[in-house]
C-alpha cells in the first residue's frame, strides 16, 4: 500500500506577522497509524524540502503521544525534513491521498493548480482521497463530472465555532465549514475539538486536530476494505 502525505510549504499567517504551518499532531498520528499498518509513505509539499511546523502546534499544552513519538524517532524527522515538491507526484504511483491540516494549507493548497490536478487525477482513477481539520478546503475547487467532488457528499472539516475559538476568523481567507456547505457538501460536526471523521464513498475528512487518528484509521480501513473487493 501506498500512501502519498501532503503538508503545507506556507508559514505567515494572513498579515498577521505570526507564523504558522501544519499541525504538527495532524502529521505525526497519521504518520504513525499508516507506518505501523505497513505503508509506503511518500511525503510531498509545494515546495519540497522541510515543511514549517505551526509553532503553537507544539506547546506543552498540545504534546501527544505521537508528537512524543515523532521526537524520538530520526527516520521520521529526516524524512519530514526533505518532503518532495507536490508538482513531481503522480496519483498512478500511489493509492491514496492525504492532506496534512494545519493553516498553511489556506494560503497555499486550497487554489493550487498541482494540488487539484492531483486530487482529480487520485478521483477520478476510483482512488479514496482524504484531509483533515483546515486541508478538506483543498477540496473547494476539485470537480468531479462538472460538479465539486464534495458536492452532495458528508464531509467535516474545522468549525466555524473552532475557527472563533483561535480567534482567526478574519484572518483565513474562508472559512472551512462554510465554504464546505457552499459547494454543495453535506457538512457534519461533531462538539467542538471533540474527534470526528467522515468517510462517503471514497471522500475522508477528519474535523479537528483530535480527528487525525480516526481519519488515517479510517482511510486504511477504506484501502483494505477495496483491496479485499
Amino acid at each position: 500500500m501506498k500512501i502519498l502525505m501532503v503538508l503545507t510549504s506556507h508559514d505567515r499567517l494572513g498579515n498577521t506577522g505570526r507564523k504558522t504551518g501544519f499541525w504538527l499532531e495532524e502529521f505525526a498520528a497519521p504518520y504513525f497509524v499508516f507506518r505501523d499498518a505497513g505503508v509506503e509513505l511518500t511525503l510531498a509539499s509545494p515546495k519540497g524540502g522541510q515543511p514549517p511546523i505551526d509553532p503553537k502546534s507544539d506547546l506543552p499544552e498540545n504534546q501527544t503521544p505521537a508528537m512524543t513519538r515523532f521526537k524520538q524517532d530520526t527516520a521520521a524527522q529526516n524524512q519530514l525534513s526533505q518532503t518532495v515538491r507536490l508538482s513531481d507526484m503522480q496519483s498512478e504511483n500511489f493509492d491514496t491521498i492525504f492532506y496534512v491540516g494545519g493553516h498553511g494549507p489556506m494560503w497555499d493548497l486550497v487554489d493550487n493548480p498541482d494540488s487539484i490536478a492531483l486530487i482529480e487525477s487520485f478521483y477520478n482513477s476510483g482512488k479514496p482521497v482524504a484531509a483533515v481539520c483546515h486541508s478538506p478546503a483543498v477540496f473547494h475547487r476539485v470537480m468531479y463530472r462538472g460538479e465539486p467532488l464534495v458536492k452532495g457528499k458528508r464531509v467535516t472539516g474545522f468549525t466555524n465555532g473552532e475557527e472563533a475559538a483561535v480567534n482567526l476568523t478574519d484572518v483565513v481567507p474562508f472559512l472551512v465549514e462554510d465554504e464546505l456547505k457552499r459547494i454543495g457538501g453535506i457538512y457534519e460536526k461533531a462538539a467542538d475539538w471533540a474527534p470526528f471523521a467522515v468517510v462517503d464513498g471514497r471522500v475522508v475528512t477528519g474535523q479537528n486536530p483530535a480527528s487525525s487518528t480516526g481519519a488515517a484509521k479510517a482511510l486504511i480501513e477504506l484501502l483494505a476494505a477495496r483491496k479485499a473487493a
